[in-house]
């Protein structure tokens, strides 16, 4: 722990959230400069595949801090143990508050199903992992050169959105998902298991294959490409496979977002005002940060504009206990993710208290409200999050000839496709791909489209 947190203090919360019924991961703590704090927010990793694309999210990590915007407190990993990194900028009385937060997020981690249900397959050593895979990628850029390498990165990175979430990490080569016997939570990186002689993609005459590939619409993009991708090398192959798996470890800290932050909330201000053995200065300070933190965002003229997770989910679990009770609350924690949590738990009364509705921005930059209906409220709070916030795109068709077809399920998203963006994503999947790809879609006025990887979209 950092040395302005008094490693008693340290002792006494975590004592304090045992008796109050927190059943916690195991939790490691690291100190790092505020700057490299800045730099895992960036990088989403302690250490990652190296990527000119968080770099430029650094890039706005540090301006942002640097106008006062962010200040990074600490970041929490997923794992057994849970690995918690704490800003050597932060004060004692932070440090008292990010423990305090900290212990409800080990709690949350071990008690809900979907955290379980995604740890159990990635295994609990992911971060080592990653810095395996990093360190991988480093001999590849040695072996093939930045520009090769950064090709991959660019085609799999760009769609890392794109797995099927309700399918297992490890899955059959063919045919519908299926969990192949189970992997160990200790199982090596994908990297030890790609496919070289016994999993290589089939060459695309194999009469072993499936008649017509895929046999059903593909939502898993990475999966597919690693598996099928015609032209691929296996090194090529184990960079979606790494991507595909880190988007996994992810899954649950999307899907969970408002629920985990606010009961990270939740818990870490009841530590704190039960935690007699914090100086009342101290004691103060930690409230004050408290309430920067669960604070909505609010413009010059007061109004919430942005949802803030924080406030959100820390309001929720107040109401949820003082309506239901502790162990209802702890039920919900268990059971749900964010769209069960919203839709089933964000009730008129709260909506109303807290001043949720549903605004718009014309072109010309003005601002109206255009509905304060719950289920409106709901269903915008949760569209970001829906299918990992990514369009429902899917392989349809893997032709004889190499020519690789996508679907964009424009009528299941209720919205149509950024064409320039879709259309750069399509350029780096055709570099990788090596054969013609095309996706059907339609633009942001419902107009169909049809945007081939190698040119401009018809």
């Amino acid at each position: 722990m950092s040395p302005a947190l008094p490693a008693r203090w340290r002792r006494h919360l975590e004592k304090l959230a045992q008796d109050l019924g927190l059943d916690c991961l195991p939790v490691a703590y690291t100190v790092v400069p505020a700057d490299f704090m800045l730099e895992i927010a960036a990088y989403g990793l302690p250490v990652r595949m190296p990527h000119w694309s968080f770099g430029v999210r650094y890039l706005h990590q540090l301006v942002h801090h640097h106008i006062g915007h962010a200040h990074v407190f600490e970041l929490m990993f997923p794992g057994d143990p849970c690995q918690a990194y704490l800003s050597d900028s932060n004060s004692a009385a932070q440090n008292a508050l990010v423990t305090a937060h900290v212990l409800g997020h080990a709690d949350f981690i071990k008690r809900n199903a979907l955290f379980r249900h995604v740890m159990a397959m990635t295994g609990p050593q992911v971060l080592e992992r990653s810095a395996g895979r990093a360190r991988r990628v480093e001999a590849a850029v040695a072996r093939f050169g930045q520009q090769r390498v950064e090709a991959v990165l660019d085609a799999a990175l760009a769609l890392e959105a794109h797995i099927d979430v309700h399918a297992p990490l490890h899955r059959a080569d063919d045919g519908p998902a299926t969990t192949a016997a189970h992997a160990p939570p200790g199982a090596a990186p994908c990297w030890g298991h790609a496919p070289t002689s016994a999993h290589r993609a089939p060459a695309l005459a194999d009469p072993q294959r499936p008649s017509v590939l895929p046999p059903y619409p593909e939502a898993d993009l990475l999966w597919f490409i690693a598996r099928h991708a015609p032209a691929l090398e296996a090194w090529e192959r184990d960079v979606f496979l790494a991507v595909r798996e880190e988007a996994y470890y992810f899954y649950p800290v999307h899907a969970c977002q408002i629920m985990n932050e606010g009961w990270a909330s939740y818990w870490h201000a009841r530590l704190l005002r039960e935690a007699g053995f914090l100086p009342p200065s101290c004691y103060l300070q930690a409230i004050k940060s408290h309430s920067d933190v669960v604070r909505p965002h609010v413009d010059a003229a007061g109004l919430a504009l942005s949802i803030n997770p924080y406030h959100l989910g820390f309001a929720m679990w107040e109401h949820i206990v003082a309506r239901d009770g502790l162990e209802a609350a702890r039920r919900v924690c268990a059971e749900e993710d964010d769209s069960g949590f919203i839709r089933n738990h964000l009730d008129r009364a709260l909506a109303d208290q807290l001043e949720l509705f549903v605004h718009e921005t014309s072109p010309d930059g003005a601002t109206r409200m255009v509905s304060r209906e719950l289920h409106v409220i709901h269903e915008a709070i949760l569209a970001p999050k829906y299918n990992y916030g990514a369009p429902s795109v899917s392989i349809t068709r893997l032709h004889d000839d190499g020519k690789l077809e996508l679907t964009h399920d424009a009528q299941r998203d209720g919205r149509g496709l950024d064409v320039p963006q879709a259309l750069q994503v399509m350029r780096y999947l055709a570099r990788v791909w090596r054969r013609p790809v095309v996706l059907h879609t339609v633009d942001m006025r419902g107009m169909p489209r049809t945007i081939a990887g190698e040119g401009a979209p018809s």
